[in-house]
């Protein structure tokens, strides 16, 4: 079974390559936990978020941007010293900066979910890569995603992020065509 390089043999990376990366994700808090995780793996390794993943979860209350949004100093404090997370001030405050600005998109949109998906007219784009080189790391669709999505008011989303929120949450779908991944149907 040939996987897309990047996916290697480690079974984290294996699971996560095979059930979710490219899988269209319409559920609000599932897409703020994506967007979470790109935030905090930016300048570290995938594999390294995976692997603490639920930790994520459980220090941020299973990422509901309510309770997100409600965290104070003293909780900032708790996730400072929680050795199962990354413990980057700057990250920790963005994820709560970031709840608040995805609530008053849920607020104005009726859900993350309709304006995220309108940077693919809400519809997967998808690619049809022979190489791992041909995958780029941001593309006009990301760099908009970028602009506005800072024009709301979102920090730790700059383009490359975006993209690789993109891709983890299915809006882009990157596996490579010898990827065993492209025979399986799109959802």
């Amino acid at each position: 079974m040939e996987r897309c390089p990047w996916a290697g043999e480690d079974k984290i990376y294996c699971d996560y390559h095979d059930n979710e990366w490219g899988v269209p994700v319409h559920d609000d808090r599932e897409l703020f936990e994506m967007l979470c995780l790109e935030c905090m793996q930016a300048g570290l390794s995938w594999r390294t978020i995976l692997n603490k993943r639920g930790n994520f979860r459980k220090a941020f209350d299973n990422f509901d941007p309510k309770k997100i949004s409600k965290y104070d100093e003293k909780k900032i404090t708790e996730l400072m010293g929680d050795v199962g997370i990354i413990r980057n001030r700057g990250k920790i405050e963005a994820i709560i900066h970031n709840s608040k600005m995805f609530l008053k998109i849920v607020k104005t949109y009726g859900s993350f979910d309709k304006y995220i998906w309108k940077f693919v007219n809400y519809k997967p784009i998808i690619n049809s890569w022979e190489e791992s080189k041909q995958i780029p790391a941001r593309t006009e669709m990301s760099d908009l995603m970028s602009v506005q999505l800072k024009k709301e008011g979102f920090k730790f989303v700059g383009s490359t992020i975006c993209y690789a929120f993109a891709q983890s949450v299915g809006l882009v779908w990157d596996h490579l065509v010898s990827c065993f991944c492209c025979l399986k149907p799109k959802q």
